[in-house]
């Protein structure tokens, strides 16, 4: 019984791993649809998409403009001081941003060691070390499925094993529970046995 439950339970969190994407994309598709029909009267069924799609091409060229460049910036600041959105803004920027680029907490992968020494932990590092110890390394340790939330070790940068996994496919990992797993990771935990 314990086997047909195990299949049930792992089957069903890969279902919902593979819905929550496809049901994200599916509502902006349909509400950036209907936004658009409300706006402008188009005869066409999912005619809105293609005026959405228009539309963020016009945003991208204006964002990397010299005046858009200065309201992002401006955007930038307020959201970075707004109580209560400021961490939530400043986390999911660094996610979204700045996760391939050596800035911020999410700029290299690592394996720490546990409490016990056995077990390995998935973690995101800047590389550099805390200032007035330098060869400790600050490592926040997400949480699965939910990677905004964990907990902060500070490690001996002895006990780091950097991967050469890119961010993305290390979030990747976090967020499905471990149902996705790049191969830079099972190819650096340590080997037991003979």
């Amino acid at each position: 019984m314990n086997r047909v439950t195990a299949h049930f339970r792992s089957k069903f969190l890969a279902g919902i791993l593979a819905a929550i994407p496809l049901g994200i994309t599916i509502f902006v598709v349909v509400y950036v649809d209907a936004f658009t029909q409300r706006i402008l009267p188009l005869r066409y069924p999912f005619a809105g998409i293609a005026v959405g799609l228009v539309l963020i091409y016009f945003l991208g060229v204006f964002v990397t403009s010299l005046v858009g460049r200065q309201v992002l910036r401006l955007f930038d600041r307020v959201l970075g001081r707004l109580p209560g959105l400021r961490d939530f803004y400043r986390t999911w920027k660094q996610v979204v941003v700045t996760p391939d680029v050596n800035l911020g907490v999410f700029a290299r992968v690592v394996l720490i060691p546990d409490e016990s020494g056995r077990v390995r932990l998935l973690g995101f590092t800047s590389g550099r070390p805390v200032p007035g110890s330098s060869d400790t390394l600050c490592v926040f340790v997400p949480n699965s499925p939910n990677p905004i939330v964990g907990r902060l070790y500070f490690v001996p940068q002895a006990e780091c094993r950097f991967l050469n996994v890119p961010t993305r496919e290390a979030l990747k990992c976090v967020v499905s529970g471990g149902n996705f797993v790049p191969e830079g990771i099972g190819a650096s935990l340590p080997r037991t046995g003979p």
